[in-house]
This record gives structure tokens, sequence and C-alpha cells, in this order.
């Protein structure tokens, strides 16, 4: 049974000029013949570009100097400039270079691969939780600091899409998240093995039936964020969308309070309902 709040979305809370302004910006989206990682917007996804930059650096290097030492083996050892070819079968001096540089390289590599491991792993001091429960095929979210706020978060369909929202990204409900904040997150599933993932965040983690799984984010600005369940999980993958409207702390304050107001009333609706059904009550 969906338990999707219905009575206040996300976006509606926090107005929808300001919702439309981030999400018409193409914020944390994909560009059309885009090159590099999105702009990062967490501590983890910034050390992720930096290390991508060190390793991409060092594999170009390597290149260079592989295709320089063939181009020099060419021009100076072809059979016109070289008729007699030597005999030498070793060189010590040379063996050694080959063996020793290659492991200086991977030690540069593993050093900064190991503290960014650490780094993305490490749940730091949380100051809010986020669960995450994966369904076929939809998104779950609870906030267990903040009066234990829930909904279901369901992808919009093509022709109830609005413009400017992206095709197979909006949803129904978004999950609205301080920025500057360090959240703790929390993976589960009611059925199959989901992935929660958002390039931009540096955020990829199973969600895996009767177990949790624990991550950490620190979101670094303002704005929307995009991403999709990347494990297969039936046939309706490809749509279970992730939405991230990142918002300033004082507004988030003012969405929690909103949404625990609008859960309330719901619930003594619900009440009156029950009490007039069953005058004995």
């Amino acid at each position: 049974m969906l338990k999707t709040m219905r009575f206040l979305t996300p976006a509606a809370a926090l107005g929808g000029a300001m919702a439309a302004g981030n999400a018409f910006a193409g914020q944390g989206l994909p560009k059309p013949w885009q090159m590099w990682f999105q702009e990062p917007a967490s501590p983890v996804m910034e050390r992720i570009e930096q290390f991508h930059d060190l390793v991409f650096a060092i594999e170009v290097a390597i290149v260079l100097l592989v295709l320089g030492i063939m181009a020099y083996i060419v021009v100076r050892f072809n059979h016109k400039a070289n008729p007699v070819p030597s005999k030498n079968t070793h060189n010590t001096l040379l063996e050694v270079i080959w063996t020793v540089v290659p492991i200086i390289i991977l030690v540069v590599i593993a050093v900064p691969s190991f503290k960014l491991l650490y780094f993305a792993d490490h749940i730091e001091k949380s100051d809010m939780t986020l669960k995450v429960t994966g369904n076929q095929w939809f998104w779950s979210y609870t906030y267990p600091d903040n009066g234990d706020i829930q909904f279901d978060s369901i992808i919009v369909s093509a022709e109830d899409l609005k413009p400017g929202q992206p095709r197979l990204l909006t949803v129904d409900n978004n999950v609205v998240l301080p920025v500057d904040t360090n959240i703790r997150l929390l993976f589960t599933s009611n059925d199959v093995i989901h992935n929660w993932a958002i390039p931009a965040f540096g955020l990829k983690l199973d969600a895996s039936p009767g177990r949790i799984n624990e991550s950490w984010v620190r979101i670094t600005s303002e704005g929307d964020y995009w991403g999709m369940c990347s494990e297969l999980c039936g046939v309706n993958h490809a749509f279970m969308p992730i939405h991230v409207q990142a918002v300033s702390k004082a507004k988030f304050a003012e969405w929690a309070t909103a949404q625990k107001k609008a859960a309330a009333a719901e619930r003594d609706g619900k009440t009156k309902v029950v009490q007039a059904e069953n005058p004995a009550r």
C-alpha cells in the first residue's frame, strides 16, 4: 500500500516558483554532448573528481611516453638508419627502470585511492538521518529525526509533465535536504536489490532486502539533483528516478514543519471519520 503524502509535495511546500526556477536551470542534470562529470555537490564527489584528474594525467603521460618511444624506435632503428641491428638481449639498468617505475606509479595512484575510499565510506558525525527504501518500482523515504516524515516518490508519466520538467527524472514527491549538513543515509529494500545513485553527490549504494547499507552526504550548494536506480530490478527498472532538492537549513525547517502539520491533520481527519462511522467509540 502506497503511503504517498499527496496532500503536500516537497516542492509545493517550498513554493512553486523556487522549485521551478531550480529545476528548469538543469542543475544536477546531464547535458547534451557533455564531457567530464557533473558539477560536484558534495565533498566526496569533489575528491572523486580530483582523483580522476590525477589518474587521467598519469594515463596521458604514459600514453605520450610510449608513443614517443615507439616513434623514436621507428626512426632510429629502421633498416635504412640501422642496417646492422644490435644483438643485445639484456640491459640491467633498463629492466630495473621498467620494473621500478610502474611500482612507483601504482603507489602514487594507490595512496589517494585508499584515502578516498576511506573518506567516502567513513560515516561522519551526522546531524540528521534519511532512510531510503527501494520498492518495485518506486522509492520510499523516511525522516526519523524530523517527526518520522514518510512519503513515496513515484515517476511522473510523460503526458503529465509540465514545461521544463525532465522526462524520466520527474517524480511526484522529491526528497528535500538541507545544505551544509552531515546527513546519514540508510538504504534497504522491500523486495529485490535496488541502487540509489546520484552522480553530483558521488553516491551509489545498493538497497538490499533484509539488510541496511549505510553512507553519508554533505550537500555543498542549493539546487536540484537527479539520479536513477542503478541496479537491474525488474521490468520497470528504468522508471525509478531520484530527485533531491537541496535547500537552506531554514527552508528545510519550514518544509519539515509543514509536512508534520499536514500529516497530523491527515491523521486527525482519519480519526474523525472512524469516530463518525463508529459512534460507540
